[in-house]
Formats: structure tokens, C-alpha cells, sequence
């Protein structure tokens, strides 16, 4: 009898041993002379169990993790592989998880655009077919151009980068251009502390953001789009790549696209890592084989963008989740979030957390539910003390601020934003005026230079911050005083966000830590 064994390919199971438990299991099975193949799969997310392995059984998957090498001969003596067997004793091994979609993590999420990540193998067209894949494309080939508009319109899904910008507005505008070529861009140039999410997607179900650029090409009327990421990942790359030739082989793209006669055609870019062509128009200069500076704007992308046409610019999450929307319907999409915040949002656990990894849900959940019940709280066992969302970039908020939604409109009356969804977490040794330090370091090295508030006022920030924390009595006042003017000055003087929120680490330090820069806390707080 032949048994399926599924063990994640992913750069973070990988980091973990994952191609050393696939390996063993392959060699010790051939030498126990049983027939196991191995499927390699995205990874579920739970990152603080992998190497997750999986096996089939009558009821659905079953868990096994973490597995390690050295655990493999043990698992295979106790026919782990075969769970409906009545017997059953691999499943009393200390491993066992139990079926996989009963996983508390799992079964709490809602997943609509990580809903195959993991169960497929990411490389396989027939597989994502069979669970699901290319409907949405299917649906969007039998409406007009303006039909398929209309649908992400009404869906209400807006960019899940850092803007929130309503996608089905930023295609119009686009789209009623008259030039006769148009782009689409993924940016893939997932730069931001604590997020993986455009990783894991593109590494566990990658025709997903295919199908979603095509979609998109279809509703604007482009012919040519780029994926743009980075050199930091490289197993990413190879996946991405190898799935485009794979949906050119099959007609998905290229010429003509299913009979139809539309022609779309896509191409993977990998830049050098420079967090600032995360930026779109950065990218653009990138791509176009520039150094990676910012552009005025206006003119805006959607008018005058790759080479001077109309081009769309979305990031790999937004575009991923059209097929969905164009599958189910908007309607059905528009059943999960709130107000204005509506569908899911992949959000990414990082730093001093027992659980670090990827879980989505609708918008509307608290920080502090993401980090006790999904988090599961500290590593160290410490209290925590301050979670960073939205990147580098991003604001600190305290334990008093964690019961704010987590949508865009809430996070905004608190000076933070979403950004991509990743979520930092610090305990109660962490010092936030060396945080606030970092953050202008952090702009001094990526800051493209061209624009004096952020290029110089980086630079001075950080020497500003050290002078404050050397200071004592007036001298300390007067320092608090130029560093909030500094922030004022990058905030409303840069030429885009790279200096423009800067100033929102250190202005979220100083306001809810201001005992550890040495300063007095204001009655308001």
C-alpha cells in the first residue's frame, strides 16, 4: 500500500530542518521497504511547530511537529504514516498534534486567500485547480472589462501594503486611460520587520497571485506585468519563476490566454534589497534599471508610471486575494471585516512571542487577542510590554492600547497604522528610546537621499536622541522639544513615507515611554 507523507518546502521550515526530515523519511522508508511518497507543501504558519509533518488518514490530514531528523526512525517504527491503521500507535507518539484543521490556531482563522497554503503542492496546476484555483479567472473572462471593476469595487478590498488605498479605484483610474500600453506590478519587495506573508504565499501558492494579475490585467487592459521582489529570497524566486513557465505552458499565459483574446504576459524581477524600492515609485526607477530614487507626484503611477504608461501597482497580498473575490463574489467578501475594513488581513506574529507565525482572520480582532490567544503570550515568560505594527515604520502602542481593533480607521486614531500586518512584540526589558534611536538609524541607511527632511533629518534624529539621553534638567526639556520638531519637520517635509513616518516610532516612544528616555510622563496618559 502507498502512503502520502506532506512536509513544508518554505524558507522557514526549511531553516528548521525541514529538507532533513524529508530526506530521512525518504531514505529510512526505502530501507524499511515501505512505499511513501512525499508531497512538499507552503507551510500552514505555525512556525513555532515546524517542521510540521502531515499524513493522510480517513478523517483528513494528521500533525505530527516539531519533527526533527533524529525523530524521524521512531515515528516511521510506529507507522506514523498510517493512522487508520487500528493499531493507531503513532498516533500516542509525543508528536502527534491530532488532525490538523482541529490545530486551535487553524481552526480560530479564516482563511480566504491562505486557504490553500499548505495543503497543495505549490507547483502543481492541477492540484490548485482541484481546490479551487483559476474559477475567479474563469468568471472574470466571461464579463466585460468594466464588469470586473465593478466586482472589486464592490468588494471594498483596498491595498494591503501600507496606504489601504481602495483597489478597485486605483484599477479604474487606470483602466480609463487610452494608452495603448499598460502594466501591472506586483511589488513583492516585502522589506518590513516581523512580515513573511508575500513569502509564504509565493513560495506555497503562487498561481494564486498569478491568477490575480491576470484578473487585474484583464479589468485594465494591460498586456505586460513584472513581480518585483528581492534577492533575500531566493527559494521564493525559484518557485515564482518555475510557476510562470508552468501557467505559459498551459496557456495561462502568453498570447490569446485560454482561446480567449486577451494576451497578458509575466515576468519575475529581483532587486538588490534597498528597503526603499518597496516605495512604488522607487520601484518603478528600479525596474526600469535606475537607481532606486523617489518620484515627484504627481504625475501618479495610474497615469504615468513603468516608462511613462498607466500602470497598476499593488502588492502581493491584494493581488492574491482577487481570485477569491472574483470566485465567491463580492458580496460573500464583504461578509467578513468591519466598516470600512472589510475581508481578511494575513497578519504576521514576530519577536518575543511563544507562537511566532502567519494566521488570517477577517479585520476587527484586538492587538491583545492576537498576542495572548494567537501569540500565546511571551517567550521569556516576562510581561509584555509594546507591540510594533505596521514595519519598521510602524508605531509602538502600550498594553493600555491593545484593545483597539485591528482595521485601518481604528489603528488611525491611535497614530498607527496596519501597513502590511506585521506585528512586533517586546517584553518589559526592552529600552523604547533605543528603539526610537533605531528607527532613525534605520532611515539614515535606507533613506534613497533625495529629499533633505529625510536624507539629513535621519541623521540628526539619531544624534538628537543620543544628546537627549546624555542630557539631565533644562538641557533634557530643550532636547525633547528639538527632537519633536525634527519629527514634525520629516513628517510633513519628506517626499514619501520612507521620512514621512519615521517620526511615528519615536513619536509613539516619547509619548507612551517617556520614563525611559529619562523624562516625565504627561498627565494624559
Amino acid at each position: 500500500m502507498s502512503y502520502r507523507i506532506y512536509i513544508p518546502l518554505d524558507t522557514s521550515s526549511v531553516s528548521r530542518g525541514a529538507d532533513l526530515v524529508a530526506d530521512h523519511i525518504l531514505h529510512s522508508a526505502a530501507n524499511l521497504g515501505e512505499d511513501i511518497a512525499v508531497t512538499r507543501t507552503g507551510s500552514r504558519g505555525l512556525f513555532w511547530l515546524e517542521p510540521m509533518v502531515e499524513v493522510e488518514s480517513a478523517q483528513g490530514r494528521v500533525a505530527f511537529g516539531p519533527v526533527t531528523p533524529d525523530d524521524v526512525d521512531a515515528l516511521l517504527a510506529l507507522r506514523f504514516f498510517d493512522p487508520d491503521d487500528k493499531g493507531s500507535a503513532g498516533l500516542n507518539h509525543a508528536l502527534c498534534l491530532g488532525l490538523t484543521e482541529d490545530i486551535s490556531y487553524l481552526k480560530k482563522q479564516q482563511r480566504l486567500t491562505f486557504a490553500r497554503v499548505g495543503i497543495i503542492d505549490p507547483l502543481d496546476i492541477d492540484d490548485y485547480k482541484q481546490h479551487g484555483g483559476f474559477v475567479g479567472l474563469d468568471k472574470a473572462l466571461a464579463l466585460t472589462s468594466q464588469g470586473i471593476l465593478d466586482e472589486i469595487k464592490t468588494s471594498g478590498l483596498r491595498g494591503r501594503g501600507g496606504a489601504a488605498f481602495p483597489t478597485g479605484i486605483k484599477w479604474q483610474t487606470v483602466a480609463d486611460q487610452n494608452d495603448r500600453q499598460k502594466y501591472v506590478i506586483c511589488n513583492a519587495d516585502e522589506g518590513d520587520s516581523g512580515t513573511f506573508a508575500d513569502r509564504m504565499l509565493m513560495e506555497g501558492d503562487p498561481f494564486t497571485l498569478i491568477e490575480g494579475m491576470i484578473i487585474c490585467a484583464l479589468a485594465v487592459g494591460a498586456n505586460h506585468g513584472y513581480v518585483y521582489t528581492r534577492s533575500e529570497y531566493p527559494k521564493a524566486c525559484d518557485i515564482f519563476q518555475q510557476a510562470i513557465d508552468i501557467a505559459r505552458d498551459k496557456g495561462y499565459l502568453g498570447d490569446n490566454i485560454l482561446g480567449s483574446h486577451c494576451s497578458f504576459d509575466l515576468e519575475l524581477r529581483v532587486g538588490a534589497g534597498a528597503y526603499i524600492c518597496g516605495e512604488e515609485t522607487s520601484l518603478m526607477e528600479s525596474l526600469e534599471g535606475k537607481r532606486g530614487l523617489v518620484r515627484n507626484k504627481p504625475p501618479l503611477p495610474a497615469i504615468e508610471g513603468l516608462f511613462g504608461k498607466p500602470t497598476v501597482i499593488n502588492n502581493v497580498i491584494s493581488l492574491a486575494s482577487v481570485p477569491t473575490i472574483m470566485a465567491q463574489g463580492a458580496e460573500y467578501y464583504q461578509n467578513f471585516g468591519q466598516g470600512r475594513s472589510l475581508g481578511t488581513i494575513p497578519v504576521q506574529l514576530a519577536g518575543n512571542l511563544k507562537q511566532a507565525g502567519l494566521f488570517e482572520l477577517a479585520f476587527g480582532v484586538s492587538i491583545h487577542e492576537l498576542l495572548y490567544e494567537f501569540g500565546g503570550g511571551s517567550k521569556t515568560g516576562r510581561p509584555l510590554k509594546a507591540a510594533q505594527l505596521g514595519g519598521p515604520l510602524g508605531a509602538y502602542l502600550p498594553v493600555s492600547e491593545w484593545h483597539t481593533d485591528m482595521d485601518y480607521e481604528a489603528l488611525s486614531t491611535k497614530g498607527a497604522m496596519l501597513g502590511h500586518g506585521g506585528i512586533v512584540a517586546f517584553d518589559d526589558t526592552v529600552d523604547m528610546s533605543q528603539m526610537a534611536r533605531f528607527a532613525m538609524e534605520f532611515c539614515s541607511i535606507e533613506s534613497c537621499g533625495k529629499c533633505t527632511p529625510c536624507r539629513i533629518g535621519a541623521v540628526r534624529g539619531v544624534e538628537v536622541i543620543d544628546q537627549l539621553m546624555a542630557e539631565t534638567g533644562e538641557a533634557k526639556a530643550e532636547r525633547e522639544v528639538l527632537l519633536r520638531e525634527l519629527c514634525e519637520t520629516m513628517e510633513l517635509g519628506s517626499m514619501c513615507a520612507m521620512g514621512g513616518m519615521t517620526p511615528y516610532p519615536v513619536k509613539s516612544a516619547l509619548k507612551y515611554f517617556p520614563l525611559d528616555f529619562g523624562l516625565a510622563e504627561q498627565p494624559d496618559q
